[in-house]
């Protein structure tokens, strides 16, 4: 965009019940690492493994379900797969194919939100 001067960072943000449960949970199952925490305005926020890309977490009484649903690349769907379903995370059901396209799964976190992996099948 011509007249906007992005600086390659996005950061996604989620309301959650407990951000230091979710901190726990991002860590554990993505492989997420905590940049810093703000208890006195209820916002944390991690790294992520794609460079530039944050997630952050708003502390709220009610976990905000739905809108934008973060799409993790990964390099073998079928291994992420396995090691978040060994634990314990839920899945909406089978994995979809898309025949020289994409291979997508959508799973959930602690709180309920929708989030995914992809994996390219489109020849480099």
């Amino acid at each position: 965009m011509g007249d906007i001067k992005f600086d390659k960072t996005v950061a996604l943000t989620f309301g959650v019940k407990d951000r230091k449960v979710s901190v726990n949970w991002y860590a554990e199952h993505l492989g997420c690492v905590q940049m810093y925490d703000v208890p006195e305005i209820g916002w944390t926020e991690m790294t992520t493994p794609t460079p530039g890309v944050t997630i952050g977490f708003a502390e709220a009484m009610e976990a905000s379900i739905g809108g934008c649903v973060p799409v993790f690349g990964v390099e073998d769907i079928d291994a992420a797969r396995g090691t978040l379903e060994a634990k314990d995370v839920r899945f909406d059901g089978p994995t979809i194919v898309h025949d020289g396209m994409v291979k997508l799964a959508t799973f959930y976190d602690i709180d309920g939100h929708a989030l995914m992996l992809a994996q390219s099948l489109m020849e480099s």
